[in-house]
């Protein structure tokens, strides 16, 4: 997919207060205030590896934005004043081959906590689905980061994220389990309402129910292993052995068949390309670096039901026309997660 061309960076991960560079201009979001604005920008370049964009104004003046370990910065003529101080890790995934692209994902990943929660993209989305933060909490664990989200997960109440219209997703239990994992332990008061869910979703030893308006039983009983298995509880279910259109997406699963399935997710990458990254590191495929930007953003989403792409507009009205949200942190987990294996 072609990006609409607007260079732009957005800065604030973690905790910290979000901003938009875009044109001499950095903007605070949500309030929109400018924080400076450059009329007479002679070039502009963004490094996105390291969390900087540079400025040289027609009078000669060097500009700088960046963001590191401590917080965000403007540096003007080798001075620089803190914006925002907020901590968050950055390795330096030093010796790795893919070592540039790694930061730049870690990036889009940590941008897109809003509130202390993982959204698919700040811009659009105002709540996290189980399934992206899931994969994000997946990272952050890597990176030691998952202080981030913590608190969040320790104030879930409820099972479910119900944000796709209709039923609860039977898939979000396994989901849910796994995050409580890395952040507490079985004694959460989320843990024994999931094993009561269960029984709604049981059929003959696996689970069943709709996770995008559609069955996919071995997608929703691998990922309640994986959970029952990170939390430490007792597992007594076996994944059926049933054609799954989504048993693709379960590379972090040791017990979900290694068949060789047709490649489903690859054709129609453009839109949700979190789900040929995740299908590609599941078969064993070479990484799809086809499917990422070249430069900032890395990662993007395409015409989903329930994102509100008028927060696009800030950036560009054509990211809004053409209902893309960039960057997407599920993309940008799946993408990072398998960069991270090739060493």
């Amino acid at each position: 997919m072609n990006l609409p061309p607007t260079p732009f960076f957005l800065f604030g991960e973690g905790h910290r207060k979000k901003m938009i560079y875009r044109k001499g201009c950095l903007i605070s979001w949500p309030d929109g205030k400018v924080i400076f604005r450059h009329k007479d920008v002679a070039a502009e370049k963004v490094d996105a590896p390291a969390c900087r964009v540079s400025l040289d104004s027609g009078d000669g003046r060097k500009i700088a934005v960046y963001e590191d370990q401590v917080g965000i910065w403007v540096e003007e003529d080798g001075l620089s004043r803190c914006l925002c101080e907020s901590p968050v890790k950055h390795p330096a995934f030093e010796g790795h081959p893919h070592a540039p692209l790694l930061s730049s994902l870690h990036h889009e990943i940590l941008v897109n906590i809003l509130n202390g929660a993982p959204v698919p993209n700040f811009l659009v989305y105002p709540k996290p689905w189980y399934r992206d933060a899931a994969l994000v909490a997946m990272a952050l664990e890597h990176t030691h980061n998952m202080a981030l989200i913590r608190d969040w997960i320790i104030s879930l109440g409820d099972c479910f994220d119900r944000l796709n219209p209709g039923d609860p997703e039977p898939d979000n239990l396994g989901q849910l389990l796994y995050m409580l994992s890395l952040v507490s332990n079985k004694s959460h008061p989320l843990a024994p309402r999931i094993l009561e869910h269960l029984r709604d979703f049981m059929d003959e030893g696996a689970i069943r129910g709709t996770t995008d308006f559609a069955e996919h039983p071995v997608y929703q009983t691998a990922w309640l292993k994986f959970g029952l298995k990170a939390m430490g509880l007792p597992d007594y279910l076996t994944i059926p052995d049933v054609e799954d259109s989504y048993s693709t997406l379960c590379w972090w699963s040791d017990k979900v068949r290694r068949k060789t399935p047709p490649v489903r997710f690859h054709e129609a990458a453009d839109k949700r390309p979190c789900l040929a990254w995740a299908e590609a590191h599941f078969l064993k495929l070479p990484p799809p670096l086809e499917l990422a930007g070249k430069a900032f953003p890395l990662t993007w989403e395409a015409d989903a039901s329930q994102a509100k792409y008028g927060g696009m507009m800030i950036v560009d009205p054509a990211f809004t026309d053409e209902r893309i949200c960039a960057p997407h942190a599920w993309h940008a987990a799946e993408m990072f997660l398998y960069l991270l294996e090739c060493t």
